[in-house]
């Protein structure tokens, strides 16, 4: 058949989406870039917050409408599915099948029968078929959280943290340097936490270690730390590893002890400010990234005042920030006080305009910096390259920068530009 497949959500979603496909052709089917071309559509949902189900649902909808045309089946799987199976099957009869996170296992079984295939090869040995452009991946170390945020329903979809085997690992990430991979992004809900349950004791460090010994990597990232969980010993091995980037994306969502505790997150901004200092005298150049939640029940000016002070002292590289918005069967959908909508976007605004301010004054550090950049393409009005440095991770949040050259350089090349102009999230160069 041919079928066209949507993976919806974050990058953790992405590399099982990859996996899917890979099963799809190695089951005999041909996957088509356009809807209106599919005898079949797989849509991966993300089920995380509220924006992701509307989404998840507008796009059943609209895929739904090609079974009018040559549509003959259409398959719902992910998070959405893990969360709403029953109510997904009785509301949309245009879905065919519904299938649940926690069965994948059977999933080849589904394929089979509705896509009319042998489903010979299962979601465990698929080989995944990169959708990423050539020279990145992700590589997912662990499913699901135990850290049971009280806003988070992670925990809820995907169960607690199961980390991947070492060796697995190790042998999927040699796979992935055979096929031309240069860059490598580790992910996970807490990437920190990875080994503990397989090994009694954090591991992540001895999985970068083996990492970085397999050739053909050139970048080594690591997404999704927990603040409490980067030690020194983790820290000071990043340093004795020159491929493993020192890019620290640490989800923070608040810095106000009452809050943090509201959220069920451990630590405290002391804690963090320590961990910030430890970072920055141990590299000469990281990147400090984070999310914030605004709004949680509870929230005030005094709470919020504080998050603004912790801002201007960390000064980040990159941030992001969202509302709060409840999540059904969390601990937070039943707290008070609730925050009003209002309050949320203006307290959203106010944070944001500091770190723009923030975003660019650390920027104008960077004027006359020669870096190193991953060049991704060229745009053909402009002649002029764009790339992603250091400081970029490849999920579309953080900048990129844009540079020009006199000679003709291939995707996935690295090179060096110097720094002549910067904008707010982007740098702006001459390769050297």
């Amino acid at each position: 058949m041919k079928v066209g497949f949507i993976s919806l959500g974050c990058s953790k979603n992405l590399v099982d989406s990859e996996k899917m496909m890979g099963m799809l052709t190695a089951n005999g089917h041909t996957l088509v870039a356009h809807p209106s071309q599919a005898d079949a559509i797989v849509i991966n949902t993300c089920g995380f917050i509220t924006s992701a189900k509307e989404e998840a649902i507008s796009t059943i909808f609209e895929m739904a409408a090609y079974k009018q045309a040559n549509l003959k089946k259409l398959i719902v799987v992910g998070c959405l599915a893990q969360r709403y199976k029953e109510q997904l099957e009785e509301e949309i009869p245009e879905i065919d099948a519904v299938v649940r996170i926690s069965d994948y296992g059977s999933l080849h079984e589904v394929l089979a029968r509705e896509l009319n295939d042998a489903g010979s090869v299962t979601f465990a040995q698929a080989k995944r078929q990169l959708t990423s452009k050539p020279w990145t991946a992700y590589l997912k170390i662990a499913e699901g959280c135990s850290n049971h945020c009280a806003y988070c329903a992670i925990p809820l979809i995907r169960g607690d943290n199961v980390s991947v085997p070492m060796e697995k690992l190790v042998s999927e990430a040699k796979e992935l340097a055979k096929r031309g991979v240069k860059e490598l992004v580790l992910n996970a809900q807490d990437t920190t936490k990875y080994g503990v349950d397989l090994y009694g004791r954090r591991s992540l460090l001895p999985l970068l270690q083996q990492l970085h010994a397999i050739e053909g990597f050139h970048w080594i990232r690591i997404l999704y730390m927990y603040p409490d969980e980067i030690d020194d010993e983790l820290i000071e091995g990043m340093a004795g590893l020159p491929k493993v980037l020192p890019y620290f994306d640490i989800p923070m969502q608040h810095a106000d002890r009452q809050m943090l505790e509201r959220m069920n997150r451990r630590g405290t901004k002391e804690d963090v400010l320590k961990l910030v200092e430890k970072i920055r005298s141990t590299f000469a150049d990281p990147t400090l990234r984070t999310t914030f939640i605004v709004g949680f029940p509870g929230e005030n000016r005094e709470t919020m005042d504080e998050l603004l002070q912790f801002v201007r002292e960390v000064r980040w590289d990159r941030m992001g920030a969202f509302t709060y918005s409840p999540e059904e069967d969390t601990p937070g959908s039943l707290m008070k006080p609730v925050c009003e909508e209002s309050l949320k976007q203006q307290y959203l605004d106010e944070l944001m305009k500091l770190q723009e301010q923030i975003a660019w004054e650390n920027q104008q550090k960077k004027l006359g910096k020669v870096i190193e950049v991953l060049v991704e393409d060229k745009d053909g009005l402009t002649n002029r390259y764009r790339g992603r440095s250091a400081w970029d991770a490849p999920d579309e949040v953080d900048g990129m920068v844009i540079f020009r050259s006199d000679r003709a350089i291939e995707p996935g090349t690295f090179v060096q530009v110097r720094i002549t102009e910067v904008l707010v999230h982007d740098v702006i160069g001459v390769e050297v």
